[in-house]
């Protein structure tokens, strides 16, 4: 029987629910997912799922769709009915082609996936890691909070006790002026501590949430790695596989919301920096489109968007501007129904840039319109329990804005009355003068054909990934999973890019490419990072440590492609000599 691929020691095993009338089924869900590690639960019909349901929690329900007695859907429609599973996902199964409102039903009630019989190991194994891993992760953020919980509480009753005794030192200052005086004083001191513990917590915090968004990219890079090997393993195929475009867009899902993380950590400690540059405006319009365009056509909506015909320049840091725009409009495509109506326009009044999305959706009540843009505030209806999310999205929106110097607002006529954002920032552009450098964009292969590269991490399935990802890019790749066997290696195959994890365990990456740089043979070679960390600090120490790139997991195809394929750097081909 081959190793389970969740080994017990490192995560608990989750329960996972096999629901199916067919005995031979079961067999085999329970032959393709046990080596995952997990606990598998069986029931042959909708009434034994709800019985083992009353019993027990599990991660996820493997439902078949059509049983005799209590169908699929109706099995799903109860157990989604008690508060208790409204959130337990579903991976419904199917032997026939489903029709796109039987999909749609599914999702409805609750559905996450669905899979066809005949079942393909490999992608059923992977969905259920994924909604397995984010089981966990979700129940240690429950433990974290029932702890943050406790510690406020236990924060609340010091106050309390301390206010206590600040009252009662006031009754007594009539009596003893003096002594009032030197309580006061230790009470302004208390107070200082205690206000220096909540800053504490709320670094803590932010801590929390950087390390936390640094975790999950680790799994997620050897699976952007993965889909990316999948779809040049297809290039050329006469149609592409949809699996392969959805798990691509779940997968970039799950980056950007580990990026909002982010993004609301380094707000919060005030190390977001605007990157400020002549841009136009029509082009940050562009490109939010571009960002939203898949949210949009997935709910099949009408995107109708306004600019000035005229190029609108102004000074402004376009990726920042871009990403409110993208959100807003993401916003808008996921709270309107299928076929709905979207308006987004941009124009320049009165020294203000100005733009705005309108939407035809759920729209929002007056309370909602008034704590929308809060950090974790979600809308509280059926439909946005059905799109999830974070609850961060418009907190960035709000910050980002006020960080050019503007304000954004919304209006709602109310419920099922559609809902319109809107932005306005000081229109700042850039005196006349030469045109600003573009960025270079992506550079031709060399006519060398093929490099030599040596990949580096000890996440054997990120260094496997990365490694077949480059070696169907054409490319001669050694990999390594421990640090210490890469000094020899290169010194012998002579690459020409070394792509190194940074939190390597014995030698760090920062050690290791300083100890390369050292080297005369590998003065021009180029080092790249791969790592979890992106923020300013962590590229100012790759850099320090003699990187030439820095790769934040999961790295993208394009930028390995980009810089595997860039011209030969000069190579120092003559023999070190001795110190």
């Amino acid at each position: 029987m081959a190793a389970p691929l969740n080994p017990a020691g490192v995560d608990a095993p989750v329960k996972i629910l096999l629901v199916d009338d067919q005995p031979g089924r079961l067999l085999t869900y329970r032959a393709i997912l046990e080596p995952l590690g997990e606990e598998l639960v069986e029931a042959d019909s909708g009434d034994e799922a709800l019985r083992l349901l009353m019993q027990d929690d599990f991660a996820l329900i493997l439902l078949d769709v059509n049983m005799p007695g209590m169908d699929g859907f109706e099995t799903a429609s109860m157990i989604h009915q008690h508060p208790r599973f409204e959130k337990t996902p579903i991976i419904f199964v199917t032997a026939v082609n489903v029709t796109d409102m039987d999909r749609l039903r599914g999702y409805k009630l609750g559905a996450v996936d669905y899979v066809m019989v005949p079942v393909i190991p490999e992608i059923l194994r992977s969905k259920v890691v994924v909604l397995a891993e984010l089981h966990r992760k979700r129940t240690e953020l429950q433990a974290a909070n029932a702890q943050l919980e406790a510690a406020n509480r236990a924060l609340q009753a010091e106050q309390a006790r301390e206010l206590e005794v600040l009252n009662e030192s006031l009754r007594r200052a009539n009596a003893a002026l003096g002594a009032q005086n030197v309580e006061l004083h230790g009470e302004v001191l208390e107070r200082t501590r205690v206000e220096q513990l909540l800053r504490e917590v709320d670094r803590r915090k932010d801590e929390f949430l950087a390390t936390l968004a640094h975790e999950l990219r680790n799994p997620l890079a050897p699976l952007q790695n993965a889909l990316s090997i999948r779809r040049l393993a297809m290039a050329g195929a006469d149609s592409e596989d949809p699996l392969q475009g959805l798990m691509e867009r779940q997968v970039a899902q799950l980056v950007r919301l580990i990026d909002d993380l982010l993004d609301i950590a380094r707000i919060s400690q005030a190390k977001l920096m605007l990157r400020r540059h002549p841009t136009v405006l029509q082009d940050i319009v562009q490109s939010a489109v571009e960002t939203a365009r898949p949210t949009v056509e997935a709910g099949e909506h009408e995107l109708v968007v306004e600019v000035p015909e005229s190029p609108v320049h102004l000074v402004a840091d376009e990726a920042r501007l871009s990403q409110v725009l993208s959100n807003l409009l993401n916003n808008a495509a996921k709270y309107s129904e299928p076929g709905g109506h979207i308006h987004l326009l941009a124009r320049v009044a009165e020294e203000r840039v100005e733009l705005e999305v309108r939407d035809a959706g759920i729209g929002l009540t007056p309370e909602e319109t008034e704590r929308i843009f809060e950090m974790f505030s979600q809308v509280n209806t059926a439909v946005d329990r059905t799109h999830g999310g974070l609850g961060i999205g418009l907190t960035l929106v709000r910050r980002l804005v006020e960080m050019h110097g503007g304000e954004v607002s919304v209006q709602s006529d109310g419920p099922g009355q559609g809902s319109t954002f809107k932005v306005s920032f000081p229109h700042v552009c850039e005196p006349t003068g030469p045109e600003s450098t573009e960025p270079a964009g992506a550079v031709e292969r060399s006519a060398s054909g093929g490099k030599r590269v040596v990949v580096a991490d000890d996440n054997r399935d990120a260094a496997d990934t990365l490694a077949m990802m480059i070696e169907m890019l054409g490319h001669d790749v050694h990999r390594h999973y421990t640090p210490h066997t890469v000094i020899a290696d290169v010194r012998e195959f002579r690459p020409d890019i070394v792509f190194l994890d940074v939190g390597m365990p014995g030698m760090s990456g920062y050690e290791l490419a300083r100890t390369l740089r050292a080297q005369p043979e590998c003065r021009n070679m180029a080092i790249v990072a791969v790592t979890g960390w992106g923020q300013p600090d962590d590229r100012r120490l790759t850099r320090e440590a003699g990187f030439d790139e820095h790769l934040v997991k999961p790295p993208a195809l394009d930028a390995i492609a980009r810089l595997c394929s860039g011209p030969d750097r000069a190579r120092h081909d003559e023999e070190p000599t001795d110190a």
